[in-house]
């Protein structure tokens, strides 16, 4: 038996997957965040800890007997947001999440002080990214900065309190502009950029690696039989990809969670830094993911149901199957800024082509469409780093709305696919991991596609529609605004 933790924004997801890679059962605990100032979006690291030891118990009383036989755990969790320990490894301030955009003049800084920055990492500076935030932090907060002994990642904080030892994957660690993304190493400039060393830094491993042990008294509090290995684990997306079996050229993926990006796995480097292409090293030895990212995508949804005071599921149920046409309504998916491709952390939504006779329905298929539009430039984005997206598989919470996945068809005009369990791809990437780490299996054998339960094949007149709209909407966005 293995379990897969997904350390998310919204919610902490746990499952407990078999030696067939069913999915015996699964347990979620939800997570708030806090915006102590416009732009600003931080949580409490307790609450990570809480919600997960939270799954944990409720397993052990539904499913005590198969949580017993556990024999390895892999982590999965939110990227960028840096926790700062003191020298008794506690939190020194809550983590600045990926989607905080307070940081932006630091990223000019960082480059100006590292010309190398996105040659080394693949990236540009971008307030999402960890190292940023610690300059933020030195300059606004510097007696905690002078107190800051460790710098983890999300999921290596959890699996510092699940097992004692500081310990990073390098997918994760692509996420914070430490990273030598070729060597899969540290930076030792990038580090110096920041004012920091590897004393600072958690050792690191691929994600397929065994990585530390679960402390004894938390294996006798869960009744497991023997301490299982904690395996190196992975950011969210590369953890979405071990789940889906992404782990070769060719393939791509929408992940249509709090946030969304376009994903594809390499076997080299394709960066584009200067269209805001992410590169990360995946959860496998050897090969990168080139993304682009949009920090606002199914929050984009929620953020409606809370506008109209109904559940999404109510808000989506008058749309249908599949769109007939654009609505005549558009909406700009900037409500935290944005990424991809415009590096614009002040940038806001906008709903356009408002009129008397708009209605509800009109909004959220705009809603809808404006998150395809958005990831129609990350397409745009990785085809100019030579990456084409000919199809593509969704996961994550958006990915059980079949009007949704037909207008991504339609919008982006390629197949998209839909698996029976999509929202849960991270928890289970990372429960493969935790196989891994312990049978040391060829990958390939153990990273297989789940089936895809249905395909949405794009229709042509919708699909020029929505070109001619695509093209209309991108005049939209005012830099700055």
């Amino acid at each position: 038996m293995y379990l897969g933790i997904d350390l998310g924004t919204s919610a902490v997801k746990t499952v407990l997957v078999d030696g067939a890679q069913r999915v015996i059962a699964s347990q979620s605990r939800a997570l708030t965040i806090a915006s102590p100032h416009q732009g600003f979006y931080e949580q409490d690291q307790a609450q990570w800890i809480e919600a997960t030891f939270a799954t944990l118990d409720a397993l052990k009383a539904s499913h005590g007997v198969e949580l017993a036989a556990v024999e390895g755990i892999g982590l999965s969790g939110q990227m960028h947001g840096p926790t700062l320990l003191d020298a008794d490894d506690k939190p020194l301030r809550p983590c600045i999440l990926w989607n905080d955009g307070r940081s932006a003049a630091e990223c000019r800084i960082l480059e100006q002080r590292w010309p190398a920055l996105r040659a080394i990492t693949g990236n540009k500076a971008m307030p999402g990214f960890a190292a940023p935030k610690l300059l933020w932090i030195a300059r606004h907060e510097p007696e905690i900065f002078a107190a800051t002994s460790r710098i983890l990642l999300p999921k290596a904080y959890l699996r510092l309190v699940l097992s004692g030892e500081a310990v990073e994957d390098v997918s994760d660690a692509s996420g914070s502009l430490w990273l030598d993304a070729a060597r899969r190493d540290w930076s030792d400039a990038a580090l110096a950029a920041t004012g920091l060393s590897r004393a600072h830094m958690p050792r690191l491993v691929e994600g397929c690696a065994p990585a530390a042990t679960l402390r004894k008294e938390l294996a006798q509090r869960w009744g497991m039989v023997r301490r299982p290995m904690i395996a190196g684990g992975a950011g969210d997306n590369p953890a979405g990809a071990i789940g889906i079996g992404a782990i070769s050229p060719g393939t791509a993926f929408i992940s249509l969670g709090t946030s969304g990006a376009l994903l594809a796995p390499s076997d080299h480097i394709a960066a584009n830094p200067d269209r805001v292409v992410h590169t990360f090293c995946h959860a496998i030895p050897g090969m990168w993911i080139q993304a682009g990212a949009i920090l606002s995508a199914a929050s984009c949804l929620a953020w409606a149901a809370r506008l109209f005071g109904v559940p999404e599921a109510e808000l989506l149920a008058p749309l249908g199957a599949r769109p007939q046409a654009p609505s005549p309504v558009s909406f700009l998916p900037y409500l935290a800024g944005e990424r991809t491709p415009h590096d614009d952390p002040v940038v806001r939504g906008m709903l356009d082509g408002l009129s008397h006779g708009t209605d509800r329905t009109a909004i959220v298929q705009a809603v809808l469409e404006g998150v395809a539009f958005a990831l129609a430039d990350c397409r745009d984005a990785l085809g100019d780093a030579g990456i084409a997206v000919t199809e593509a598989d969704v996961i994550g919470g958006g990915s059980r709305s079949r009007f949704w996945l037909s207008v991504l068809a339609d919008v982006l005009n390629v197949p998209i696919h839909r698996f029976a369990d999509g929202e849960t791809g991270a928890a289970f990437g990372a429960a493969r991991l935790g196989r891994l780490a312990v049978t040391g299996e060829a990958i390939e054998a153990v990273c297989t596609p789940p089936q895809r339960v249905e395909t949405f094949e794009p229709d042509r007149a919708v699909a020029e529609a929505y070109a001619e709209r695509l093209s209309a909407w991108r005049h939209l966005y005012r830099p700055g605004h």
